[in-house]
């Protein structure tokens, strides 16, 4: 193993438990909004499509086929069509309300907190993200990771999103590093290790499900705690 200076980390579904927190606060609008009343039959509907949809929505964003207003436009929109409720029924609040509550929520992966002192004593750790600055911004710090990390990239403050190596160059320059001093540790083949592939950075590829990757990565984990043996 090289010898490496910086860290990358993703943040959702790599350090911060974007499924658990998603799931918490969609749990408790479910009943605060009293959807059931609104078509959706069941919160396990409600949920699954939610995972469906914001998963495509997301696919789209990161194809540079969405921007950030549209995806936060349509997204219940198209969980009530998915269920077969009226979109008209939405609450006018429902999506700000999902935003707040969901960034708010602190559940990390586990091994996180014992992980990231050894990591820090030893590099520099940031993340590069395409989640929204705001949202990204509540989640580091009710999450208690902020401490631990000295940058933060996101997509909407550079204007460039994962894979686009312009993202990872904004990265670089602000640190005034070279890929091979740096390694990229993330959940996504598709934009954590192609977009490093594309900059010349090594990846991690944190894969707890045992996803496949056409995408080339130094290891594969599937828990944090494994960084120690490997770093």
């Amino acid at each position: 193993m090289k010898t490496y200076k910086h860290l990358f980390f993703d943040l959702d579904h790599t350090l911060w438990d974007y499924t658990r927190n998603a799931r918490e606060s969609l749990g408790e609008l479910f009943m605060d909004f009293a959807l059931a009343e609104k078509g959706i039959a069941s919160f396990e509907l409600f949920f699954e499509a939610f995972e469906a949809v914001n998963y495509q929505l997301w696919e789209n964003f990161n194809q540079g086929k969405l921007d950030k207003i549209s995806l936060r436009k349509v997204r219940f929109q198209r969980i009530f069509a998915h269920v077969g409720a009226d979109p008209l029924g939405i609450p006018v609040e429902l999506e700000q309300e999902f935003v707040i509550r969901t960034s708010s929520k602190p559940h990390v992966f586990p091994g996180a907190f014992e992980i990231l002192p050894y990591l820090k004593e030893k590099y520099g750790l940031h993340i590069i993200t395409n989640g929204f600055s705001e949202s990204q911004s509540l989640k580091i710090e009710a999450s208690g990771l902020a401490p631990f990390f000295d940058l933060v990239v996101t997509a909407d403050s550079t204007g460039y999103q994962k894979p686009d190596k312009r993202i990872f160059e904004y990265a670089l320059k602000s640190l005034n590093t070279h890929p091979s001093e740096c390694l990229m540790i993330g959940d996504n083949p598709a934009s954590d290790l192609l977009g490093a592939n594309r900059v010349g950075m090594d990846a991690i590829f944190f894969n707890p499900g045992n996803a496949q990757s056409s995408h080339p990565y130094l290891y594969a984990i599937k828990q944090l705690g494994e960084l120690q043996a490997i770093l």
